[in-house]
């Protein structure tokens, strides 16, 4: 949604909240200026809603009075449909900015008529999934729209991306799909600056430019069986899982997001993460303060007894003790 009507509709909002504010408040909160207000003004009468505008010193623009915007019109079926299609994503991670979900389901409830609203509110209230909870990483809302744009017009994008190294390089890709995948959101593509065919992890992706170039994907290509292949081949010498024994929410606050991947069991909570080196995922855990069971890899155990002898050793030579 482009950013000018994006503000008119928050100008709407703010009159359906507000009587007789003025041109310089609305102007305040929309952070731009009166004459551009006059405009979105003439924007809301030009689609038939009735902005009053009274003049004086407790003047201000206001809708006609006894206006409301109409509720959302939708049937049960549709209605169960969006609330229990939120719930899900937020149960998948599969949201984009974390306040959007509930921002839109608070929305719905709000337009639908009582005799809807509470009934959904009760599915809300007392639904249970027997899947665990996934924490996924959030992309950006505006990259991943234009990434699925450019995907279905089949046409070359420019990329700012981020490496797991924290590398940045500017690239055009062709973007054959996007895929979401455990708590993962996913671009694959040609990428011209490899000139070959690539994954890349949308939350690393900071900025999408549209390129006057246009692409067809190879004959047959399937962008989801590319990605599993690819995650299953493992671009990192470790893969790692591990229970911690603690609450979700508090771990995720914790770990790096954009190196695990964290799903609620009735054991705890099990991450799973890839890595070149044991040691800095020794460091990790050890800094927690809940216990965790090491599934695998074996050698994180040695990593982590490594991890305590250096600390022991540490702590003698601090205190003056002569070493074991």
């Amino acid at each position: 949604m482009s950013r000018p009507l994006t503000r008119v509709l928050t100008l709407l909002e703010l009159l359906q909240s507000n009587a007789g504010l003025s041109g310089a408040e609305l102007a305040g909160r929309l952070d731009t200026d009166v004459r551009t207000v006059r405009r979105y003004i003439a924007h809301l009468r030009e689609l038939g809603i009735p902005v009053e505008a009274e003049r004086g010193r407790h003047g201000g623009y206001r809708l006609a009075r006894g206006y409301r915007m109409p509720p959302l019109v939708l049937t049960n079926d549709e209605a169960l449909a969006v609330v229990l299609g939120l719930l899900a994503a937020e149960r998948l991670g599969m949201g984009t900015a974390a306040p959007a979900s509930a921002g839109a389901l608070a929305k719905v409830e709000r337009v639908l008529p009582h005799a809807l609203r509470e009934p959904l509110a009760a599915m809300r209230d007392t639904l249970s999934f027997t899947a665990a909870a996934v924490i996924g990483q959030a992309p950006g809302t505006g990259v991943l729209l234009a990434l699925a744009q450019a995907s279905r017009a089949r046409t070359t994008v420019g990329i700012s991306h981020r490496s797991w190294r924290q590398e940045h390089t500017e690239r055009d890709i062709d973007p054959y799909g996007v895929i979401f995948h455990a708590g993962r959101w996913y671009a694959v593509g040609h990428d011209h600056l490899r000139d070959s065919l690539r994954t890349f992890r949308i939350d690393r992706i900071a900025t999408v430019t549209p390129r006057p170039r246009r692409f067809t994907p190879p004959d047959g290509f399937d962008p989801v069986a590319h990605l599993t292949s690819t995650l299953a081949q493992g671009a990192y010498r470790w893969q790692v899982e591990v229970t911690i024994e603690g609450p979700l929410e508090a771990i995720a606050r914790r770990l790096p997001r954009s190196a695990v991947t964290l799903t609620a069991g009735p054991s705890g909570v099990l991450m799973r993460a890839q890595a070149e080196r044991l040691d800095g995922m020794a460091h990790l855990l050890a800094s927690l303060e809940w216990p965790f069971v090491i599934h695998h890899p074996d050698e994180l155990r040695k990593a982590l007894k490594d991890l305590a002898d250096r600390l022991t050793a540490a702590a003698r030579r601090e205190a003056g003790e002569p070493p074991p």
